[in-house]
């Protein structure tokens, strides 16, 4: 049983099956939020679903990949993968060192075949062996591996097809090692920035840290990194769909690493490296500028603060909370749609109709009452539980609506005001070391590397045989070759058939 289950496992059938149930496996992971990623999400989604809930963070849904079931199929995968190539690659160095078998009897058969008189053989300048011996130096010019059997030569080549199949699924397996050993041994974090906010490389200046098994968070490396100034453009040109799109993104900053500061663009897919660190642009968005004064006329909240654009709106509308603990008497909050080219759509909604800061429009609801920050429950920076808190209404009993454009400033109903001072830009970045890296490109490259070996060289098998003058020429292909037919003919063309070059003139 162990004998058939082994022999089961390393089929190439079995190995699609596994790469099948993994991909199947990973859903989970995209649908549902994941505990590594946003555990806020993931502790509202299970108070909102109740034993659905339970049920799914009891069978790991939660933590997709690390969880049991799917360890379990990525590494029979990896046995999987390692049965097939280790007896792979034996058979092939030993089909690599072997002679090129002899000719079948009837050569005719083969998909490939020219039969032609030599007249060299024929008037007596070349005997049988002497014209074996041409032929045999001919296809070794040609890169064929040859053997000589009597009345006949043998020859095939081809051999790095094969060579790059096993490079190509080795490549695979070492390429899944190094992600795996790169997350044991690396980190990656994540971190918004405002335009002239610092980010110093310390774990408590992470917004989410995300450290590999064996990674040790006191040795990471000591750099600065200062948003100076985040710039893009949109299509306003373009028409239809393209109107709106954006077309460039650049962050300008200045990273300080033992002593040595630079100024440095930070562009999509262009990421830079500070302290054999990598930063990496992923995100971008507004943050308004909003002064919060409480009845008693003090500041109590000023600054920018970070608004989500909406997914999939190419307008950019962004949404946010502002948060207000320490106001005189009780605290308070705001939910808030900042629209950058504020704009009223057929309906009269309001509406961002572009992404730039064209018409900027700040529009927000206030609530007074416990913010419960002292719950000890983690809380969204980006959104404002109001479960304990009461609405601020206007004079008329209505609730308020704060509407402002840069510079305007709203009284509130208790006696304080809320001031929109303007906007600046925010990047989300993406922060990890990974001491994988040069692998990975050698990794990378050895499977492009493989994968066109396979592709693109030719397994062919060619015979010459010749008696008394009369020679054939035969070629077989291992696997799809359409341009067998063809070698077969120009081979016997450099052989001396004039008849084969005639049928290549009638083709």
């Amino acid at each position: 049983m162990c004998r058939w289950a082994w022999r089961q496992l390393t089929t190439m059938r079995v190995a699609l099956i596994l790469l099948l149930v993994l991909a199947l496996a990973s859903i989970p992971g995209s649908l549902l939020p994941q505990r590594i990623q946003d555990p806020a999400r993931v502790n509202t989604f299970l108070e909102e679903n109740g034993a659905w809930g339970a049920f799914l963070d009891t069978i790991g849904m939660f933590d997709v990949y690390s969880s049991i079931w799917f360890s379990a199929v990525y590494l029979l995968l990896m046995i999987s993968l390692v049965g097939c190539i280790v007896p792979r690659t034996s058979q092939h160095w030993k089909a690599m060192r072997s002679a090129p078998p002899k000719a079948p009897r009837r050569l005719g058969r083969m998909p490939g075949y020219v039969a032609f008189t030599s007249a060299e053989v024929k008037d007596g300048e070349l005997d049988d062996e002497e014209f074996l011996d041409a032929a045999q130096a001919r296809l070794k010019k040609l890169g064929y591996r040859t053997s000589r059997h009597g009345d006949h030569v043998a020859a095939e080549r081809g051999y790095l097809r094969e060579t790059g199949n096993l490079v190509f699924h080795i490549a695979i397996l070492m390429t899944t090692l190094t992600i795996s050993i790169g997350s044991l041994f690396g980190y990656e974090g994540q971190r918004i920035l405002v335009e002239g906010d610092t980010f110093t490389n310390s774990l408590v200046a992470y917004d989410s840290f995300d450290p590999g098994t064996y990674y040790n968070a006191d040795n990471l490396p000591q750099f600065r990194l200062t948003l100076d100034r985040f710039t893009s453009s949109f299509d306003d040109a373009a028409p239809g769909n393209q109107f709106g799109q954006p077309r460039t993104f650049e962050a300008t900053v200045t990273t300080s690493a033992d002593g040595v500061e630079k100024t440095e663009q930070l562009k999509v897919n262009e990421p830079i490296r500070v302290a054999d660190t990598g930063v990496y642009l992923t995100g971008n968005g507004y943050a308004p500028e909003v002064t919060v004064r409480d009845a008693t006329g003090q500041v109590v909240r000023s600054g920018p603060q970070v608004f989500i654009p909406a997914n999939g709106d190419p307008g950019y509308t962004s949404e946010g909370a502002i948060k207000v603990p320490d106001a005189a008497g009780t605290q308070m909050g705001f939910v808030g749609v900042l629209l950058p080219t504020a704009t009223q759509n057929e309906q009269g909604d309001l509406v961002s109709n572009f992404a730039e800061l064209r018409n900027p429009y700040l529009v927000m609801s206030g609530y007074t009452g416990d913010l419960g920050l002292d719950s000890g429950e983690p809380q969204s920076v980006y959104t404002l539980d109001a479960s304990n808190m009461t609405e601020m209404t206007d004079a008329a009993g209505n609730p308020l609506v704060i509407q402002l454009v840069p510079g305007e400033t709203q009284e509130l109903p208790n006696g304080g005001s809320v001031t929109f001072d303007g906007v600046k830009r925010f990047i989300a970045v993406d922060i990890s070391q990974d001491p994988t890296q040069l692998l990975m490109f050698v990794s990378s490259v050895l499977v492009l590397l493989g994968l066109g070996l396979s592709l693109f060289i030719p397994r062919r098998r060619v015979w010459v045989r010749v008696k008394d003058g009369e020679v054939e020429v035969a070629a077989l292909a291992r696997g799809e070759d359409p341009m067998v037919e063809r070698a077969a003919t120009e081979l016997a063309k450099d052989l001396g058939s004039e008849s084969a070059e005639d049928e290549e003139k009638k083709d």
